[in-house]
């Protein structure tokens, strides 16, 4: 696999804890202001070679209102390369599609355990771009038509802390969606918030630290 010049990714872990803080101002929902961060690097369906979905991603013509995290428990790989994050995003993709029975990946977006980025659900990454619509994903039900769905790679029900380089990064993507969707950062939940399950593990338990993190790199 080839690999690009040094990307927004690795710019955006060199400084300041992964956080770059943001440029333009935005509004959310909450009332706060907001501002739109720096763009990550994140690998479309394109790039890592995605199966077509069974049919063509529902359009939402409205901006979500919360983003909702989750981990994937899959193996604490200590692959942190960015052929693993593909390798991994196919995995996902082949649970949903050929176990579940749902028309492609379930996430709109997965971070690896080496703090890569990939676009899950085909139109994702083009709707985030946009800021003004959303595809419909299958990540939280009574949530979908609501919320962005992030998976992070990895099980943490037993007390296994994410890789510094998959939160840096899932801070860094939590911004941006904030931002283009003008999402205050105390809409960031967690799978278990809305249903019962265990998902995300310990990443639940971070995630004051997370919204305090993404308000920060927000400024």
């Amino acid at each position: 696999m080839s690999f690009r010049k040094p990307s927004r990714r690795h710019m955006l872990l060199a400084g300041s804890g992964g956080l770059i803080a943001a440029a333009l101002p935005g509004t959310a929902h909450a009332g706060a202001r907001t501002a739109r961060a720096v763009e990550p690097d994140i690998d479309s369906t394109s790039q890592w070679n995605a199966r077509p979905p069974r049919s063509a991603p529902r359009l939402l013509n409205r901006r979500p209102t919360k983003i909702v995290v989750h981990h994937t428990v899959g193996p604490n790989t200590s692959d942190f390369s960015r052929a693993q994050a593909h390798t991994h995003a196919h995995w996902v993709q082949d649970l949903h599609m050929d176990d579940n029975g749902w028309l492609d990946s379930g996430y709109h977006f997965l971070v690896s355990r080496g703090g890569w980025i990939t676009e899950g659900r085909h139109r994702s990454l083009s709707t985030l771009r946009g800021g003004s619509s959303f595809v419909l994903a299958s990540h939280t039900s009574g949530q979908n038509e609501q919320s962005i769905g992030i998976a992070s790679e990895g099980a943490y029900h037993d007390g296994a802390q994410p890789p510094a380089a998959q939160w840096d990064v899932l801070v860094t993507l939590c911004a941006y969606v904030c931002g283009q969707y003008r999402i205050a950062p105390t809409q960031i939940y967690g799978h278990k918030d809305f249903g019962t399950t265990l998902c995300p593990g310990v990443i639940h338990d971070k995630l004051p630290q997370l919204r305090s993190q993404v308000a920060a790199s927000m400024g």
